[in-house]
């Protein structure tokens, strides 16, 4: 076998591993196989004594893991660690950082390799592996360990994060009733204390919950019946099938059938049922179990194995699941979490008693941070070290304005928690007060303050907080409503309904913008970087015929409101506006002059989000009646920084000079062509963002409904003549962070200090 086809092996295995403790077992076993050394070890990085812990190895004494530790520098373990870089000696003995173990039961190895295992330029442990002969190990087998070693570096991080890791070194400061702190995007903002019901993904063997049997009798009668099910299933399809296969084929059933019975599968299960566990967890581990034994085989038919057993794990799961789906309890505080939440989890649970969300995968633009924002639930996304798993029915609060998830709150914690929310109670009601007040700064300048909507529940908040119009309707929401495109007269009904809800304020449609992050199911776009691909009006363009009925609709719904401003997305080129400012004005045409309906034209904009618009906005914008900044997608194109991914979400900065500089270049660019120029996005919602936009000269912010009465609030507390020296003075500064922490300086009133402070807990 080549080091490739071990590496995969390895990685398979690891994926497929039921613990850490299991992860680092394989490892040292299957790297010491592969480089046909006498020993393989991994010391890992113990943040509690700050020293390197030899955690596993295969070839010394395993008395000696967790009894070796070496501080960085020490040693050539603590040198490895300390370089962050791999050392390669065919004669450690002579090396000045050479120790010597008796605890080890080594004898004296001379080889030594060893390379640091880094994540986020953190290192987090050492890969070892040694020889009791001289030998100088090659680059191959350098290489192969320094691979290694950066796939083992995502497993400790991850194992950091979930508590594993403390428990691996203090199993008894690792209990379950620990407060533990996790990190995902922050994209409802709010606080949320409450239970955690977990959500799984209906027969998915891995996202099984770790549950006891509470009548070990009933688990065992519930695990048979559903056995007798599944058997049913494959003899039904041997039957239907028989004359389509050859004996063979048709004999792969009957061993399927075979291995639910008490001598094989069906066996193990019961065993640890009767152990006291529940027939989902017992039946899942048995499977992943056998997953991991046949992914590991290098023989290729018998590895093909692991995928039937996986399908035959997941059809058994099926009916266990459905016979205890009845048994889910929501309580009054319920925090809904699991893998990836979507809209459909929230069809079996009362919303009512939904107080926060957490999702392992996902973004703030899935379809359930969007309805969390509609229903002002504190949400949390992209939470990807989060133990979904172990959190059901433990006690959890949602930090949404920093991303925070803490499982088993101390009681200082619950505390410092509760006395926010009851602050922010407070302020929700003195925010209230300002709802029909007019949008002013401190000296009486008007600022426009617009709402970013979708559906039906973003309108009603957004009337009731007294927007001033809508800066951004985001037409794709019926779209991701029907299960096919839907048709121009019910398209036109639900922008009607948004027209008149608002009449005679306006109403800003954006056109179709699908792509990215945003697949439609019935029309799926697979590409290798989504966000630099197909999207936006590129695929209106592409197809005429989706686009110029959305455009029919749209019109059609404004007759006799004359409240609608259409906007088109992701314009990134002068011949693309064209042509499509040339299908709008063609569709209003056919409307007015050849069907006869009545209708004002309504301003046409396009929106500045890609770096290269931003560098032509005059050319843009004596071609249109407005422009609107999408702050989201500009700031994630003009840094390169995907602000989904939590491997480089940290690197997502506002406040980044360059964009100030991209903002004021657009606005100013406008002002010069006499176009009128808004923004929509976390930006225009943020209160200290917005007084920074307002002195760059922006007058009109759309954002979402529940950041509104706040943005309103800081204000009417500043002047612009304030806002426009405070803009200067950040655009002068060279760091991200230093542009924050001087604008939040700048604020000293504690009345404005309110309205943005952060929550304090920090993650782990």
């Amino acid at each position: 076998m080549t080091m490739l086809d071990s590496l995969r092996s390895i990685v398979q295995e690891v994926n497929s591993a039921r613990d850490f403790a299991g992860v680092l077992q394989i490892i040292v076993k299957r790297v010491r196989k592969t480089t046909a050394t006498g020993v393989c070890s991994i010391y890992l990085h113990d943040p509690v004594s700050q020293k390197y812990v030899l955690a596993a190895t295969e070839g010394l004494n395993p008395e000696a893991v967790g009894n070796i530790q070496l501080a960085s520098g020490e040693g050539l373990v603590g040198l490895v660690a300390a370089k962050a870089e791999p050392i390669n000696l065919d004669n450690a003995e002579a090396h000045p950082n050479f120790a010597f173990f008796p605890e080890s039961g080594e004898e004296r190895f001379r080889s030594f390799l060893g390379a640091p295992v880094i994540h986020h330029r953190k290192v987090l442990g050492v890969l070892v592996v040694q020889q009791a002969e001289s030998r100088r190990f090659d680059e191959s087998e350098e290489a192969f360990l320094v691979t290694v070693s950066a796939q083992l570096a995502g497993v400790i991080a991850h194992a950091s994060a979930t508590g594993q890791l403390t428990q691996q070194f203090s199993p008894d400061i690792a209990k379950s009733g620990n407060e533990r702190i996790f990190k995902g995007v922050g994209s409802v903002p709010g606080i949320s204390i409450g239970t955690a019901v977990l959500v799984t993904s209906p027969a998915d063997l891995y996202a099984v919950p770790h549950r006891p049997a509470e009548n070990i009798e009933e688990e065992l009668e519930l695990f048979q019946t559903a056995l007798e099910h599944t058997k049913r299933d494959l003899r039904a399809v041997h039957s239907d099938l028989s004359e389509r296969l050859n004996m063979e084929e048709r004999a792969l059933f009957d061993v399927y059938v075979s291995m639910l019975d008490d001598n094989s599968l069906g066996g193990e299960v019961r065993i640890l049922i009767k152990a006291g566990l529940s027939a989902q967890t017992a039946w899942s581990e048995v499977i992943i179990e056998h997953i991991r034994n046949f992914s590991s085989m290098e023989d290729a038919y018998l590895r093909e194995r692991a995928t039937d057993v996986r399908d035959l794990g997941r059809r058994v799961l099926g009916y266990l699941q459905q016979s205890q789906v009845q048994q889910k309890e929501y309580p009054p505080d319920t925090i809904l979490i699991g893998e990836e939440l979507a809209a459909p989890n929230l069809a079996d649970v009362s919303v009512e008693k939904v107080v926060g969300m957490v999702s392992a995968k996902g973004s703030r633009n899935s379809h359930l941070a969007i309805l969390g924002r509609a229903m002002g639930i504190p949400t949390v996304m992209g939470a990807i070290d989060l133990p979904w798993r172990e959190l059901d029915n433990c006690p959890v609060i949602v930090d949404g304005h920093q991303g925070l998830i803490i499982a088993n709150p101390s009681r200082q914690m619950l505390r410092t928690y509760k006395a926010q929310i009851q602050e922010e109670k407070i302020l929700a009601e003195d925010l209230e007060r300002l709802r029909d007040e007019p949008s002013l700064t401190s000296d009486n300048q008007p600022i426009a303050l617009w709402v970013n909507t979708g559906l039906r529940l973003d309108s009603l908040l957004s009337l009731d907080r007294g927007a001033d119009g809508v800066g951004l309707y985001r037409t794709e929401i019926p779209f991701f409503m029907h299960e096919r495109f839907p048709s121009e007269d019910e398209q036109r009904k639900i922008y009607r309904e948004q027209l008149e809800m608002f009449a005679p304020r306006p109403v800003t449609m954006r056109t179709l913008d699908i792509g990215g992050d945003k697949a439609l199911p019935y029309f799926p776009i697979e590409e290798a970087n989504p966000f630099l691909g197909w999207r936006g009006v590129r695929i209106s363009l592409d197809h005429p015929e989706i686009f110029l009925v959305q455009l029919r609709a749209i019109m059609r719904a404004s007759e006799g409101f004359d409240n609608l401003r259409i906007l088109i997305p992701m314009i990134s080129n002068i011949p693309e506006l064209e042509s499509a400012l040339e299908l709008v004005y063609r569709v209003y045409d056919e409307l007015t002059e050849e069907e006869g309906y009545q209708l004002k034209r309504p301003e046409v904009g396009a929106m500045i989000e890609v770096p290269a618009a931003v560098y032509q906005v005059r050319d843009i914008a004596k071609r249109v009646d407005f422009l609107s900044v999408g702050s989201n997608d500009l700031t994630q194109y003009l840094l390169a920084v995907d602000r989904n991914n939590p491997r480089v979400a940290d690197l997502y900065h506002t406040y980044h000079p360059a964009l100030l500089q991209a903002l004021k270049a657009i606005v100013d660019g406008a002002r010069e062509e006499n176009c009128p120029v808004s923004i929509c996005g976390e930006m225009a919602g943020d209160p200290v963002s917005a007084v920074l936009l307002v002195g760059m000269g922006y007058r009109v912010l759309s954002m979402s409904a529940t950041n509104l009465l706040r943005v309103k609030a800081i204000l009417r507390k500043v002047t612009i003549e304030q806002a426009q020296k405070l803009a200067l003075r950040a655009m002068e500064l060279d760091d991200s962070s230093h542009v924050l922490e001087f604008l939040e300086s700048a604020f000293t009133d504690p009345e404005i200090t309110r309205l943005y402070s952060r929550s304090r807990a920090k993650s782990a």
